[in-house]
């Protein structure tokens, strides 16, 4: 069966959780997580570089030893090490690390004091008020903790985006060479560029349904046939997750195209346009009677709407019908439209890459500009810069910007907002760069008045430029931080600062939501990839994604300008 780096990526991570779990060398733990984010970034699949003849051990972060191990994970899917660990290892101390708010850490505790090892018994250690006296919880820990481990007892598995495409595009190729595929594509909130992706919907056009039914069920990731028919089959694959496959005619196509895309409530909506008309709208194409009046494509059945084409991710029923019938739907950002990245690491801090590799790779891109704004002195952990440190880099910065004529590196910094809204770093230090990005990394639990207070204090000051991440959210792991974020736009508004789109898979903060209540509120928004290395500079897809979803256009992100536009847009 393939391995997918995704794979590779999630058995280091558990390795590296196992070992922390039963207290480990702390330096082990590092290395394993490293080389699962280096290999969840990697553009290739790593059986094919290692067959290519490609060294990994030439990867940063990875040396002979764990090179040996990934290989062994590409080719077999294996490793002892990790083995061994997960047999030792109650089963139920596995599904707790998957909790906000737990980690290994935390789990042993529970685990030794409780004997805890599944989500119900957390549950119910949690309702009994068992958990609030162990050592590092309380009342508040305890009930957060309670809130997801119900949420996750009944709550069907999702997976982030970067690791859904891993599975679904090598798959859609796969189906694409059966004969008599003419076209075909991924549906469902895969294609609506949804935060997180259930099952997986897949339409395909094709003249010999049975047969591309057959190669679908022989694809090597599948592990479980749940249906199969002539024309539609159900899989499992080795993940969980659950892909559907419709075969078509080419003559309705576009309506299973449209129907499988959804959303749910988009579909009634347009089912009841059909019935107002005397139509009938299915999966099959829009009929009139039994004549059938469009579904070739989804462009036909919304002509005959009188509709323009809603693009996928517009698709939730929140006003785009009506927008499109008022010619109001608004031209969504494109990739096209970036002209730079805003929010970039380096091995100045906690980045995998050097500065001058970011640029060469942000020029690749054909970017025009980039900010590298690496963390401050705050962050120790990610060896945050001092006013010294920030100072030299920025005359480096200067002198390689003497050397480039159609590039230019802007000086910024992630400086941290601390508890009371004061900056990490003094005035005279943000004074000598470009602009300043800031953003909270600690104290996620003050009460709304005082978080809402401490980044309003923050944009205050006129060197703050952008507001990183500005909910604080990680998607599955830790959610938003409890502010105002209607105080908090209104603030921006009127102080000149913008909000960042985060592309981080992780986080895509804001959300969609507060995208569209930016616009609507006239707040300046960039779109960032908070990269930390070569390859996450391809997470400024996965911003776009988020800010077509929350309706932005090229208009509303200020890096969609030229150097000078961009400039002229930091003034405060």
């Amino acid at each position: 069966m393939p391995v997918l780096n995704s794979d590779i990526a999630r058995s280091l991570e558990k390795l590296a959780d196992l070992i922390e779990l039963e207290g480990g060398n702390p330096f082990r733990i590092r290395a394993y997580r490293t080389a699962a984010r280096v290999v969840g970034e990697l553009p290739r699949n790593v059986l094919a570089m290692t067959t290519a003849g490609e060294d990994l051990a030439e990867l940063p972060g990875i040396g002979k030893d764990l090179a040996g191990k990934i290989e062994t994970l590409a080719e077999t899917g294996h490793i002892a090490v990790l083995d061994e660990m997960e047999k030792k290892t109650p089963p139920g101390l596995l599904a707790l690390l998957d909790v906000p708010g737990l980690g290994p850490k935390r789990v042993r505790i529970i685990y030794d004091h409780l004997g805890i090892r599944s989500l119900s018994d957390l549950a119910t250690a949690a309702k009994s008020g068992k958990i609030r006296g162990l050592p590092g919880f309380g009342e508040k820990t305890e009930q957060r903790i309670l809130q997801e481990a119900e949420k996750r007892a009944g709550a069907a598995a999702r997976i982030k985006r970067p690791v859904a495409e891993d599975v679904a595009e090598p798959l859609l190729r796969y189906i694409r060479g059966a004969e008599g595929v003419k076209e075909g594509a991924i549906a469902g909130s895969y294609r609506r560029r949804k935060e997180t992706v259930g099952d997986l919907d897949i339409v395909v056009a094709a003249t010999r349904g049975p047969e591309v039914i057959e190669r679908f069920v022989a694809y090597e990731d599948v592990a479980q046939i749940l249906a199969r028919g002539p024309t539609r089959s159900s899989v499992v694959l080795r993940n969980g997750m659950q892909v559907d496959l419709r075969v078509v005619s080419a003559a309705n196509y576009g309506a299973a195209l449209m129907y499988f895309t959804g959303s749910k409530a988009h579909n009634i909506a347009l089912r009841g346009i059909a019935a107002a008309r005397g139509l009938k709208l299915n999966e099959y194409g829009l009929f009139d009677g039994t004549r059938r009046v469009a579904g070739r494509t989804e462009e036909e059945v919304y002509r005959v709407f009188a509709l323009p084409y809603i693009e996928p991710e517009l698709r939730e029923d929140h006003g785009e019908i009506e927008a499109a019938r008022q010619g109001r739907l608004p031209h969504l950002v494109t990739p096209a439209d970036i002209r730079g990245d805003l929010h970039v690491h380096t091995s100045e801090s906690d980045g995998r890459a050097s500065l001058s590799d970011m640029v060469k790779a942000a020029r690749t891109r054909g970017y025009a500009y980039m900010a590298i704004s690496d963390h401050s002195k705050r962050v120790t952990v990610a060896h945050g810069l001092d006013a010294k440190r920030l100072a030299r880099q920025s005359d480096k910065i200067a002198r390689l910007n003497e050397t480039l004529s159609d590039f230019t590196v802007l000086r910024s910094v992630e400086v941290d907002i601390l508890e009371d809204g004061s900056l990490d770093l003094p005035n005279e230090a943000l004074a000598g760069l470009d602009f300043a990005v800031g953003a909270i990394h600690s104290a996620f639990d003050l009460p709304r008045d005082k978080q809402t207070s401490r980044l309003l204090k923050a944009m205050d000051n006129p060197h703050v430029a952008v507001l990183a991440h500005p909910t604080g959210r990680l998607i599955e792991q830790r959610g938003a931080y409890d502010l105002d974020i209607e105080r908090v736009l209104a603030g921006a508004r009127e102080r000149g600062c913008a909000l960042e789109v985060n592309g981080q898979p992780d986080r895509l903060d804001l959300n969609e939501w507060h995208c569209r209540l930016a616009k609507e509120m006239g707040v300046k928004l960039v779109l960032s990839t908070d990269a930390h290395s070569v390859a996450e500079l391809g997470f400024m897809r996965y911003a776009v994604d988020q800010a077509r979803r929350g309706w932005l256009e090229s208009d509303n992100i200020l890096n969609t300008r030229d150097l000078a536009g961009f400039r002229a847009s930091l003034r405060r």
